[in-house]
């Protein structure tokens, strides 16, 4: 049988931009035991595919990682923002400039789910038209196309470290095979 725990209370210890930290006290097998989470309003991946069954990708430097990152474009859900789907079509025009004739939900992760509250909804988006990025301040990315199998295989090989990256391949591979097959 799976223990599950129960808040007793809950204290914020950190409030940001995009983030928040709440120390809870929960229930315990043995007593009690403390969690910190992180709050987030989520965010959005979209695996967009060109006519020529290419996958169009950003790569910008992470500081949190403190590297260049190849990733399918993505953002964060804005606060007070109660659709996804609006969040994925603005972030992709944003990122690449593209807009998408055809969104499909693949699925949702949860990125972190011993420490975060965050959801990631990802999309696969076909048909595009090319367009003007709208990046915000504080962004700077280079977007690549790449071959469907390419990418796939780099995941596969463990050659991509982004997990929404990963996750949305995987979840193409089987849900959109009829875009993707020559």
């Amino acid at each position: 049988m799976i223990f599950e725990e129960k808040k007793i209370k809950s204290e914020m210890i950190y409030e940001g931009k995009i983030m928040n930290v709440r120390r809870d006290t929960v229930t315990a097998k043995k007593g009690e035991s403390t969690r910190e989470i992180v709050e987030h309003n989520g965010a959005v991946g979209m695996l967009a595919i060109t006519e020529d069954k290419k996958v169009l990708l950003v790569k910008q430097y992470r500081y949190a990682c403190h590297d260049a990152v190849l990733e399918i474009p993505a953002g964060k859900i804005d606060k007070g923002e109660t659709d996804p789907l609006k969040a994925a079509v603005r972030e992709l025009k944003e990122e690449t400039g593209y807009t998408a004739e055809h969104i499909q939900f693949l699925g949702k992760i949860n990125p972190s789910v011993a420490y975060s509250e965050e959801v990631i909804y990802l999309y696969g988006m076909t048909d595009l038209t090319p367009g003007e990025q709208d990046l915000d301040e504080d962004e700077a990315l280079d977007v690549l196309e790449y071959p469907f199998e390419e990418v796939y295989q780099m995941a596969a090989r463990g050659e991509l470290i982004d997990v929404k990256t990963i996750a949305a391949l995987m979840m193409a591979k089987e849900q959109l095979s009829e875009v993707l097959l020559p």
